[in-house]
Formats: C-alpha cells, sequence, structure tokens
C-alpha cells in the first residue's frame, strides 16, 4: 500500500496524539521515542511490513520487534490503528496501570502482535538476529513458498551502545542475514542529555565493518524513508537504516530535547504539541477518516496470508511443515526411551556433560526442530551431534551454530529463535559463564520460552581452572529465577531424563549443569522399558537409595555429589544409623510436587542433611534450621578436582562425623 505524504502525515500524528495522552493519562512513560520514529513507522507498516491483524501468529508474516522497548506505546499505537484485537482504546487509556496489557514495556506474553519482551535495551535487536536465524534456516528447508519474511527492528541510541549490540551484529553479518533491518532512532539523545556525553563512536563504521549494509534517511521526510527502506530490502546484507529524527517531534518546547525522553510532556505542552501538529481530536480520539486508511495498512499483508494459505495447502511439504511449527513434546519419550533401555542395562561412567552429548545423539536424530550450538566450547559443552551439521551463511539448512566468544548474544538470539517458532534452541557455554548470559536467561523466563542452556564445568570439580572458572554462587542464583528449571543431574540417566523434562516444558526455559569429571551411572535397576511417564526425576527429588536401618538421617544431594551421599549412607549404615539417600536433579520440580510427597521424601522425624558442591544459602528449606548443610560459602581454588573436593570437605571422612555429631548432641 503506497499513500502519498498528505494522508501519511495525519496517520503519522495519530501515533503521536495516542503516545501524548496516554502518556499524560499515567503521568508514566517515554514520549519521546513514539513522537520522533511515527513517520518511520508509519511508512513500514503501510508500505512494507507484512502482517495480517487477523492472524497474529502467521507463520509466515515478517517480524516486528520495538528494540527500544522503553518508546512502548509506539507498538501499542500501531497494534490498535492497524486493526488487531487488543489493545482496545480502553487498554491504551489504561496504559501503565494494573491489568492493561498496555504494560509499560511490551510483553510478549500480553499481547498478540507483540513479538518479544523489550525494555532491556540491546535484547530485542539481538533476539531479532536469531529469529532472522530462523527464518533462514527454515526457508533453506521448506523453500520460498512456505518461508519468505523478514525481520525488521526499530532500535534506538542505547540499544547499540549496549555491548550486546557488538555481539548481535558480528553474528548477524557474519552469517549473512539479509532478511535483517535494523531502522535506528539516531535523535543522538539519552536521558541523560545528547549523546556525545558520553559517545563519540562512528557508529556506520562499526556497522559496515561487521558486513553490515548501511545507509541513512530524513526521518521525517516520507519520500526519503521510502527510499532507505526499499535499498535495505534490495540489499542481501543485513541492513542498518540510520533515520536521522527529532525526538518528541511535534512538542514544540521539548523536541529535541532529554526532557521529552522518559516523562508526560504535561497539559500545557500537549495543549501546543496538539497546536503544532494540528491535531484538534478529543484525547484517545483518532478520526474516522485516518482510522480507515490506517486499518487498510494490514489488507496487503491479509492478501498475502491467504496466497500463502493455499501454498501451504497444496505443497507436498505441509506435513512436515505443520509439524516442524508445533509443539515437540509427543517426540521427546519414544526417541530417548531405547536410549535409557539401553543405559539401565549397560551402565556408563562418564561426565555428565559426556552423558548430555549422549542424550543429544537421539533426540536430535530424530527431532528436526533442535538447533544447537556453543559459545566457542563446542569440545568442552559437547553439544553437537552427527545430525547437527553446521549452519552458515552458504548453508542454512544445518542445525548447529558455531556463536563464538558470544554468551549474552547467544542467549538472546536463542529466545529469538524460539519466539519464532519451528525451533527448539540449546546453547552451550562454561556455567560460570552464565552470569554473562544471565539477563537473556531472565528474559526466556519471563517471556515463557522453551529454550535450554547447556551449562558445563558446574562445580569445583572442574580443578586446575581455579577460582575465576569455578562457579559456587551460580547453581543456587539461578535458582532465584522465576519459571526457570534448574537441572542438576548425577549420572547418564538422570541427564537424559532431565533432557527429555527440559524438551517438554515449551514455557519454560531450562538450565543443565553438567559435570567435565567422570561420574559413575547410579540409576540402571528398574530403568528398563522407560518411558516418560516413569521418569523419576520429574519428581525434582526423589528417594534414590532406602534406609535399611531404622532411618535417621536423609541425606539430599545433587549432581556429583550424589554419589559421595551415597557414600556417606554407607558408612552410617555400618554403625546401625538408618540413612535415606535423596536425589534432588530439579528443585523447581520438587517444590511443585503435592506436599504429602514432599513430607515423605523429607520427613520431620529425619536430620536432613544436603550436599552440594555450591552455596549452602536456599538449602535450609529442606533442611531446616536443626539440620546441616554442606557446601562452599568461598571461592575456589586452583587444584586437581579430588584434591579440592578433599580440601572444601567433601569427603565421608569429613561430612559422617559431622552427621554423627549432630545425632548425638
Amino acid at each position: 500500500m503506497s499513500l502519498e505524504p498528505a494522508r501519511l502525515q495525519p496517520m503519522a500524528n495519530a501515533i503521536r496524539a495516542l503516545s501524548m495522552d496516554a502518556v499524560e493519562a499515567a503521568n508514566s512513560g517515554h514520549p519521546g521515542m513514539p513522537m520522533g520514529m511515527a513517520d518511520v513507522a508509519t511508512v513500514l507498516f503501510t508500505g512494507h511490513l507484512k502482517f495480517d491483524p487477523t492472524a497474529p501468529d502467521w507463520a509466515d508474516r515478517d517480524r516486528f520487534i520495538l528494540s527500544a522497548g522503553h518508546g512502548s506505546m509506539l507498538i501499542y499505537s500501531l497494534l490498535y490503528l492497524t486493526g488487531y484485537a487488543a489493545p482496545t482504546i480502553d487498554d491504551i487509556r489504561n496504559f501503565r496501570k494494573l491489568g492493561s496489557p498496555c504494560a509499560g514495556h511490551p510483553e510478549n506474553f500480553l499481547l498478540d502482535g507483540v513479538e518479544c519482551t523489550t525494555g532491556p535495551l540491546g535484547q530485542g535487536l539481538a533476539m531479532a538476529v536469531g529469529m532472522a536465524m530462523a527464518e533462514r534456516h527454515l526457508n533453506a528447508v521448506y523453500g520460498d513458498d512456505l518461508v519468505d519474511h523478514r525481520t525488521w527492528v526499530i532500535a534506538g541510541d542505547g540499544c547499540l551502545m549496549e555491548g550486546i549490540n557488538h555481539e548481535a551484529i558480528g553474528l548477524a553479518g557474519h552469517l549473512k542475514l539479509g532478511r535483517l533491518n535494523v531502522l535506528w532512532d539516531d535523535n543522538r539523545i539519552t536521558i541523560d542529555g545528547a549523546t556525545d556525553l558520553s559517545s563519540s563512536e562512528d557508529i556506520k563504521a562499526r556497522y559496515i565493518a561487521t558486513g553490515w549494509h548501511v545507509t541513512e534517511c530524513d526521518g521525517h521526510d516520507f519520500a526519503d524513508i521510502e527510499r532507505a527502506l526499499q535499498e535495505a530490502k534490495a540489499d542481501p546484507r543485513p541492513s542498518l537504516v540510520a533515520c536521522r529524527t527529532l525526538i518528541g517531534k511535534g512538542a514544540p518546547n521539548k523536541q529535541g530535547t532529554s526532557g521529552v525522553h522518559g516523562a508526560a510532556l504535561g497539559g500545557a505542552e500537549v495543549a501546543a504539541a496538539r497546536e503544532t501538529l494540528g491535531w484538534t481530536a478529543e484525547p484517545f480520539v483518532i478520526p474516522s477518516e485516518i482510522l480507515a486508511d490506517w486499518r487498510l495498512a494490514g489488507e496487503p499483508g491479509r492478501a498475502a496470508h491467504g496466497a500463502w494459505a493455499g501454498r501451504l495447502e497444496a505443497s507436498e511439504k505441509k506435513g512436515d511443515f505443520t509439524s516442524q511449527m508445533a509443539p515437540i513434546g509427543s517426540l521427546v519419550g519414544p526417541a530417548i526411551a531405547g536410549y535409557i533401555d539401553d543405559l539401565a542395562r549397560n551402565p556408563k561412567t562418564v561426565a555428565t556433560r559426556k552423558a548430555s552429548e549422549m542424550a543429544l545423539g537421539p533426540l536430535t536424530a530424530a527431532i528436526p526442530q533442535l538447533v544447537g550450538g556453543s559459545a566457542d566450547l563446542t569440545g568442552s559443552n559437547n553439544t553437537k551431534t552427527p545430525s547437527t551439521l553446521p549452519m552458515t551463511a552458504e548453508d542454512y539448512s544445518g542445525r548447529y551454530v558455531y556463536y563464538g566468544i558470544r554468551e549474552f548474544g547467544m542467549a538472546a538470539a536463542m529466545n529469538g529463535m524460539a519466539l519464532h517458532g519451528g525451533i527448539v534452541p540449546y546453547g552451550g557455554t562454561f556455567l560460570i559463564f552464565s552470569d554473562y548470559c544471565r539477563n537473556a536467561i531472565r528474559l526466556s523466563a519471563l517471556q515463557q520460552t522453551g529454550v535450554v542452556y547447556v551449562m558445563t564445568h558446574d562445580s569445583i570439580g572442574l580443578g586446575e581452572d581455579g577460582p575465576t572458572h569455578q562457579p559456587v554462587e551460580h547453581v543456587m542464583s539461578l535458582r532465584l529465577i522465576p519459571n526457570l528449571n534448574v537441572y542438576r543431574p548425577a549420572d547418564v540417566i538422570e541427564t537424559a531424563e532431565c533432557w527429555a523434562l527440559a524438551l517438554t516444558t515449551p514455557e519454560t526455559p531450562s538450565v543443565l549443569c553438567l559435570t567435565r569429571q567422570n561420574l559413575p551411572q547410579l540409576r540402571g535397576k528398574g530403568d528398563e522399558n522407560w518411558s516418560q511417564a516413569n521418569n523419576r526425576s520429574a519428581q525434582g527429588g526423589y528417594r534414590l537409595r532406602e534406609a535399611t536401618a531404622a532411618r535417621k538421617v536423609v541425606i539430599v544431594a545433587t549432581g556429583s555429589e550424589v554419589e559421595l551421599a551415597m557414600t556417606c549412607a554407607d558408612e552410617l549404615e555400618a554403625q546401625g544409623i538408618g540413612a535415606d539417600v535423596v536425589s534432588m536433579p530439579c528443585a523447581e520440580l520438587f517444590d511443585a510436587q503435592p506436599e504429602a510427597y514432599k513430607a515423605d521424601v523429607l520427613p520431620t522425624d529425619a536430620l536432613i542433611v544436603s550436599i552440594e558442591a555450591g552455596s549452602t544459602l536456599g538449602w535450609e528449606r529442606y533442611t531446616g534450621r536443626s539440620g546441616i548443610n554442606i557446601g562452599i560459602d568461598t571461592f575456589g581454588a586452583s587444584a586437581p578436582a579430588e584434591d579440592l573436593f578433599a580440601h572444601f570437605g567433601f569427603t565421608a571422612e569429613a561430612i559422617v562425623p559431622q552427621i554423627l555429631n549432630k545425632l548425638n548432641a
């Protein structure tokens, strides 16, 4: 749809009016960015973005990401004006108020049409890289008839300053993601003031250096915007369009200043802006002729959707494509059951990072949605399998991404892939570097994406690399994040079970914390004929060994320390003291069990002892004030793993006397 400037200008001013009105009513928000980018957004939505407001989840729609999420009224205005079912004008009227889907920053779980949660600057753009990767991969598999769309981003100065921007654009440039276009709101204003207070870099040169196409336009000249977007679409490289804009355009006394960035304009300035813009409608009222023009913007997309649906129906790949876009839960159990059955009969002593690789073998062979990768630690994370060939700029059909040393960028890109649909991403790094990924992991949980993080070298057990690489607080700190399952399996069978669980929780991300050192297989008997229905790890914590003498102690452990718990129980039983051993691969799943189950596993009439080679903080939830928490509340040290475990008291010789003393106190 191509409209002349005389019709486009009132449409853009409708965005400005709604943004002013909503922020003013809330007395909170960021009117400057939506007012400044209204002209660019109008050209994008009326002439370039492929979308169908009646089918927000249409698989071949263009993805639009407002990376500068503080300017949320831009996307709320666009969704309303173009005819999405929500937000309604009442939702916008209640912007930033409890119960309104128009939250302070866009949330993907509140509104269709919001592709991802944005606000932490830079992450929207980085997630867009993942979406563009997903599009190219699925296009390589299914062809242009079924997958042929673009990813559009509006990003601000802050998005381009954040460190994650460097990681994201480097990956996009390397993979030559030509369907990715970033519209930079080049208004040269941040909260503190002009950008030259803090930055003097040549941003366009930085993008060019990473393999991007770069162009620019006057962000308030409709013809120039149109020219730049056409140029971006035509170039085979990812594109940055520097849109020179005036923040808060239309507010005569505040435009171009930081004063319009993050605060309501105030009644007097709103009135002055209405006069400047020639906007005479009442607050939250869009004149019918302007609204009618906006509603026409979705018509080309509706037609494109209809044509696509016809191609899908006629395609010989329809069944495969439909399956690709569906949840994978039903595929997981059958894919891994035979593998676990074999382990039950033929035990293996391996590190759980190796056990993870072994489980991924049958999983990636059977489930084409699985796309793996590593942040330059493939040989350490063991994330590659024979079924996952490299994804490259020459062959996007591959299912393994070499992310390079870009942990944060990897995590955000995986969020984008998961949100795009058709891909279930997993990626690896060392657990210690989960701190580099943490804000993206948090967004995985907030956005309800089934991303799987493979975090190896999970304790002092990694040995000689020393305290800089030895995670001690990380497992417990990750457990603090809501809607995140943190798994620390004890052996090869638990590792497979944790993978099965991670892949059957599409709205909950998972972190697999895995060892570098070999661990004996503790499970096997009774695990023949395994199925998801009898996945013991699904309870989060379960009685691995039952006391033979009268039970006085329950030892709860995770990961590599479960073997130690078994040794401690042996010594206690030899002295006539009954000891259960509880393996707790996932505290979150255990906490979700019925109270009766938890009371049975952790009875109040026994001494509860926790053993985990990490922070003891939090274990008192299970052990109580009278229990014992064996862990590490300091940093580690550089030495072979076995020496470190002995030094920090992770031996039966160190632990059993503590238990006996407590029992005899």
